[in-house]
């Protein structure tokens, strides 16, 4: 066994490398917009008085990251004449895509949602598309610009950025919100996408052998990059692929569903912008960052198919405790000692985003190595695209029912409706393991 301090030191020259380095700023510049578009975006539109049911529909802007697959071939092979030349490929989509992020949010930043619901939403999914079609070029380039021995770092380091910049845009926007008003909080958050503009102007673009572009040979191009990864999967899992694909769709059903009415429910059962910010978003990060920890060491220890089903029954319970607190939440009550209930309040709300976000980190830990061991490394680059998409397209779409299902129902049914989402998850993952201890014993 190495002596520790060299462990210490091998370290230090791994995550100190500069195309380690640059994922974690990489990282920040796709980890800032996902929340202006999801959550966040749910918390103006609430703030605003917009129709509840409206804001479900809302959350349908998140689809774009779900079917990014579709377009990628085209960040793939496509050359922009101008930013081609100065820039590469990789950066010089990268660009294009990061001033599509910046030019959106400061025109959202110009807009209020009453009156101006549509041009609103035009942007907003303006705002998605350029922040998917950005996640493409930043794992291409992670993909591109290392050997293997690279890539864990430079994965660990992007994480970091990513969970960062949604602290920013979750708990940073809230506060700024509350002193300023969310125009003025989606308009810093515009002036901060500079960090990957910066970026990308830095770095270099990797070096990679010359593409085949759309116009030689189509029809060999068209089998390489889209026909032979599925025919892959396919060949290898045989029946059970399409149980594989259904496991990685609806794994993240009861938790993408019920996170687009959380900041609503927050709101309207009385906290403050303030102490949203302080508790789900600041505290909720770290309790997110532990939960991934956890479940990394779990999944190390005690393997993939424990850990997947401990996180899928863990996220449909805790979404049973939303249900409670929407019933009982002592934010509601008359109190006695206002300033004491408000504590215990708070307390409660502390405790439910505890085991809300260490769960979700823990499920979301383990659905990531699920989906990597069911890759084929020849094929890495689009069939974890196609795996990333699928993870969270249905609940993406369901979730959009769910200010319907407020409106119509309250907050105490949905969050118990969004824990019976959580159900079909937990029966394909038992089949999963079923199937693969049959394997193995024969």
């Amino acid at each position: 066994m190495p002596p520790l301090s060299d462990t210490f030191r091998t370290a230090w020259q791994l995550y100190s490398h500069p195309r380690v380095v640059v994922m974690l700023f990489l990282g920040f510049s796709a980890g800032l917009p996902y929340l202006l578009v999801f959550s966040t975006l749910s918390a103006w539109l609430a703030d605003a008085d917009v129709d509840r049911a409206a804001i479900g529909y809302f959350s349908w802007v998140g689809i774009m990251f779900s079917i990014k697959v579709f377009w990628a071939p085209v960040v793939d092979r496509l050359k922009l004449p101008l930013l081609n030349r100065l820039f590469g490929q990789r950066r010089g989509w990268l660009l294009l895509a990061q001033v599509g992020i910046v030019l959106s949010l400061a025109a959202m930043a110009l807009v209020e949602p009453v009156g101006h619901l549509e041009r609103f939403a035009q942007l907003a999914l303006l705002v998605a598309f350029c922040s998917a079609t950005q996640d493409i070029c930043i794992d291409a380039y992670r993909i591109d610009s290392a050997d293997e021995s690279f890539q864990g770092a430079m994965a660990a380091t992007y994480i970091f950025g990513y969970r960062t910049a949604m602290l920013v845009a979750g708990a940073g926007a809230f506060y700024i919100a509350s002193y300023d008003s969310w125009n003025g909080a989606y308009h810093a958050m515009a002036w901060l996408m500079g960090v990957g503009i910066v970026t990308t102007l830095i770095i270099r673009e990797p070096n990679t052998p010359p593409r085949e572009s759309f116009g030689r040979d189509p029809k060999q191009w068209l089998e390489t990059a889209l026909i032979a990864p599925f025919r892959d999967f396919f060949g290898r899992y045989g029946r059970i692929a399409l149980g594989l694909l259904a496991l990685v769709a609806i794994y993240r059903i009861s938790d993408i569903t019920m996170g687009v009415m959380a900041n609503p429910f927050y709101l309207d059962i009385g906290y403050t912008k303030n102490e949203i910010a302080t508790v789900a978003k600041f505290f909720g990060f770290f309790m997110t960052m532990l939960g991934s920890a956890v479940g990394g060491l779990a999944v190390l220890r005690h393997g993939l198919g424990g850990s997947l089903l401990v996180g899928a029954v863990g996220v449909a319970l805790t979404n049973l405790l939303f249900a409670v607190m929407a019933t009982y939440s002592p934010v509601t009550e008359v109190p006695v000692d206002p300033e004491q209930v408000r504590w215990v309040s708070l307390a409660w709300l502390a405790a439910v985003i505890s085991a809300d976000n260490l769960f979700g980190g823990f499920a979301n830990v383990a659905l990531i190595a699920f989906m990597s061991s069911l890759t084929n490394r020849n094929f890495s680059a689009t069939q974890y695209a196609l795996f990333s998409s699928l993870m969270t397209l249905p609940g993406k779409f369901i979730g959009g029912f769910s200010g319907e299902v407020v409106e119509a129902s309250g907050y105490t049914v949905f969050f118990n409706y969004a824990a019976l989402l959580g159900v079909p998850a937990i029966l394909l993952t038992i089949w999963w393991l079923r199937r693969r201890d049959e394997t193995a014993a024969r």
